[in-house]
């Protein structure tokens, strides 16, 4: 295994991405990119932004499905719907993450931004549930090596719900090793 030290050169904190390392098994976190929300001594969560629903997003409220793919953000509260958007302090009770990122604020006042066709592409996405992590519990994966921190490469990347490629694309942006593990079958035994 990989020295803690050497593998995880940038701190996990809010607005940071986590991606899993690709020998990572399993349904929700294989090959995930997280963005995170919030780090702090007591826990940590975040979004799973490559991972999708296969239903419409307009069956649960009234938004044009053409803006945006329905994600699962994670095992925790999969019953809730939650929203990353970039409108800002255009939204009342939007909170900063990083880059122009806010996550929350008022579901209503977004849903008649949409009657008015106020939203464009890539503004708004949405998760049913979300990525949570009790106290220490992120950092006692980080040093399992299961996940690599890593800066947002853009805020489109993160609001763009069309890019099938985002985990190739954070581990190729990372270089060395983890461009080589960017082109690694998901099954070896395939290969």
């Amino acid at each position: 295994m990989l020295d803690l030290k050497v593998h995880n050169k940038i701190p996990p904190e809010k607005g940071k991405v986590l991606i899993t390392e690709p020998f990572v098994n399993d349904d929700y976190f294989g090959r995930s990119i997280i963005l995170l929300c919030e780090h702090n001594e007591e826990g940590s969560f975040g979004f799973v932004l490559n991972k999708y629903i296969d239903i419409e997003i307009e069956e649960l409220s009234d938004f044009d499905p053409s803006l945006t793919r329905l994600s699962k953000g994670g095992p925790v509260g999969n019953k809730h719907l939650y929203f990353l958007h970039t409108f800002g302090d255009k939204l009342s009770g939007s909170i900063h993450i990083s880059d122009g990122i806010y996550t929350g604020g008022d579901f209503e006042e977004l849903i008649g931004m949409a009657k008015l066709g106020l939203i464009k592409p890539n503004q708004v996405r949405f998760f049913l549930g979300y990525s949570g992590w009790t106290t220490n519990q992120l950092e006692g994966e980080l040093k399992q090596n299961s996940w690599l921190v890593a800066d947002i490469m853009s805020t489109e990347s993160i609001m763009d719900t069309s890019n099938s490629s985002i985990w190739q694309d954070y581990m190729n942006h990372q270089g060395g090793k983890y461009k080589a593990f960017s082109h690694f079958p998901e099954n070896p035994h395939l290969n």
